[in-house]
């Protein structure tokens, strides 16, 4: 019934007249528009594929790395030492295929378009969604795309330049045994920045489903608040999915800011909640 209601409403456009398979050949041509463009990024990657493999993607495997000096300044001006400076690694990979380097590639190229693109995807969603909007509704998302992107890629250079440093000095500087060499597939590298850049980027996207969610009254700021608990809980083992490595330090760096917009999550539905309360009084 809700899919049925969600067309119904998208028949406020000049388009009303579209059947349930004219909406879907809608979205598919939304789609099918989407997936060029991340094909477009993905070339465009492509061809600087070893550049961004050297200049970007092995950079925070490398003890010159911003990050590293960043938090030594911050440790020595808190007066802590070196507290929470970072040695840094010299890492080395290796590739133990015959296709593996040729198929990281393909993956690299087509994570970077899909990063590179994702401003265009998620309009291109909203332009699937927006007819089923009535004007106010519309008047009240001004800016969604800005907003969605800027959260999506600060989440991206979190991961980036924050939790992948660790994971890499965390990695590589564990030893079990001094006759073990650490020597990583190239490939489980770039598994691992990409849920530790994209995984965080979809993360930082909290605030806005919530608000989504309290604006449709799938939930309020008394549910949250009721259940907040039970989120850090969920939150918590997210960030152990999420973060690649084991150690206390790396866990509360991802929880930390993702439960800070859990708690901006609560604001903007509290928001929303006093906001339809008043709307309903008027009208009674």
């Amino acid at each position: 019934m809700a899919l049925l209601d969600f067309f119904k409403k998208r028949n406020k456009d000049p388009k009303g007249e579209m059947s349930f398979i004219d909406h879907l050949e809608d979205l598919r041509w939304h789609v099918i528009r989407s997936v060029i463009a991340v094909v477009i990024g993905a070339i465009v990657v492509f061809i600087y594929t070893r550049d961004i493999v050297d200049k970007i993607l092995f950079a925070p495997a490398d003890n010159s790395f911003i990050t590293y000096k960043w938090l030594c300044n911050l440790s020595h001006s808190l007066r802590l030492g070196d507290a929470i400076c970072l040695a840094g690694v010299d890492a080395k990979f290796q590739s133990n295929t015959m296709t593996g380097q040729f198929v990281s590639t393909f993956t690299i190229a087509f994570v970077g378009g899909f990063i590179v693109a994702f401003p265009y995807v998620f309009w291109e969603f909203w332009k699937f969604v927006r007819p089923a909007l009535s004007p106010k509704e519309l008047k009240k998302t001004r800016g969604v795309i800005f907003w969605v992107s800027l959260l999506f890629f600060t989440g991206v250079l979190f991961g980036y330049f924050i939790l992948t440093p660790f994971m890499v000095n965390f990695y590589f500087t564990y030893t079990l045994s001094d006759k073990i060499i650490n020597l990583p597939n190239f490939s489980d590298y770039i598994e691992n920045l990409i849920y530790t850049t994209v995984g965080i980027g979809v993360l930082f996207q909290m605030p806005l489903l919530v608000m989504v969610l309290a604006r449709v009254g799938f939930i309020t700021a008394k549910f949250l608040r009721k259940y907040r608990r039970h989120a850090f809980v969920i939150i918590l083992i997210a960030s152990a999915i999420i973060t690649p490595s084991t150690d206390p330090f790396s866990l509360v760096i991802v929880t930390l800011p993702l439960y800070l917009l859990f708690e901006a999550s609560i604001i903007i539905a509290s928001r929303i909640n006093k906001r339809q309360d008043k709307e309903r009084e008027e009208w009674s």
